[in-house]
């Protein structure tokens, strides 16, 4: 149940800034995102950032470059694509990062992947560009990409980067690894919302982007991060970090129902027959395939059954 909602935030979180962007500029969003979630869990993270003060002094270089990439980066990033992007492309886009994760962690860490693994993350990987083609493969050789795809492209490298590295972490409890990456990713932030106001982008005052960014702050950022760690040690990461796979549907699911948003691409009766027979390949293997320490970053093969289970009929063709 807390692993459902923590999908199910998470997802709204991209939901919500799509639907706010009208409102909401994307810096200013991540900038009062962070800030306000930093201000409600400092209160409980101030006694563990004081015993942990010479572990975060010590290692004051990699927690910089966690945050840079994990809170300042991302977020700002994704909420930066949305504004020329659907909901959907973020979505399918960000499922793709397993398979990111995957080959960044076999190149620069060594880690040892099987021929399924990366069978199952290139297919991850063709599903992403398909979607950032529109269906169309002549798309990407004239390098004619919507700018929304490819900022959010540049998101999701960022997030495989940082989960790479977050096995390095300092040994600090996770709360002070919380606070400290918010406050760097904070100070990461605060120049470009500057120039964003410079420019004269500012927040509409209503009710509804007070909404959205109470959302963000409290729902993908302190709730979802609290289930997130309660379902690691209650099923182990290995079974999190997979059954995190179901957010690129429930995301689907969500830009459909509220944004009106429909998947591109996939409508001829051979790229259909070609999903399906992957479809069904990959529904052959088992989740508990994936065995020793690195399992929470091998699910390729089940983001990308995910992702090629999601498909647009025309409302004209029979669903065969």
């Amino acid at each position: 149940m807390l692993l459902t909602f923590t999908a199910l935030f998470w997802a709204g979180n991209a939901i919500v800034a799509r639907a706010a962007r009208e409102l909401v500029p994307p810096v200013a969003l991540a900038f009062w995102r962070w800030t306000i979630a930093l201000a409600i869990i400092l209160p409980f993270a101030w006694g563990h950032l004081r015993r942990d003060a010479p572990v975060i002094r010590a290692n004051w270089k990699m927690l910089l470059v966690l945050g840079a990439l994990g809170i300042g980066a991302f977020n700002t990033l994704l909420y930066t694509g949305l504004q020329e992007t659907t909901a959907l492309n973020a979505m399918l886009l960000q499922s793709g990062q397993p398979a990111l994760i995957l080959f960044l962690g076999a190149i620069f860490m060594g880690d040892r992947t099987t021929l399924r693994q990366i069978v199952g993350a290139a297919i991850a990987l063709t599903g992403v560009l398909w979607i950032i083609a529109r269906g169309n493969v002549d798309v990407l050789g004239t390098l004619s990409f919507n700018e929304g795809d490819l900022v959010i492209g540049l998101a999701v490298c960022f997030w495989a980067i940082y989960a790479v590295m977050l096995r390095h972490r300092p040994t600090i409890h996770p709360l002070s690894l919380f606070a400290v990456t918010l406050v760097i990713g904070i100070a990461e932030i605060a120049p470009f919302y500057a120039l964003e106001l410079s420019s004269d982008r500012h927040i509409v005052l209503q009710q509804e982007s007070l909404l959205a960014i109470g959302y963000v702050s409290i729902f993908p950022s302190i709730l979802a991060y609290l289930f997130f760690n309660r379902g690691v040690e209650l099923i182990g990461s290995a079974g999190t970090g997979m059954y995190m796979n179901i957010m690129p549907i429930m995301g689907a699911g969500l830009a459909i129902v509220f944004l009106g948003e429909h998947l591109r691409g996939l409508r001829s009766r051979k790229g259909r027959s070609i999903v399906v027979a992957f479809d069904q390949i990959l529904s052959n293997f088992r989740p508990d395939f994936f065995e020793g320490p690195a399992q929470a970053t091998d699910d390729g093969i089940v983001a990308a059954h995910s992702m090629f289970c999601l498909r647009k009929v025309d409302d004209t063709q029979n669903a065969d």
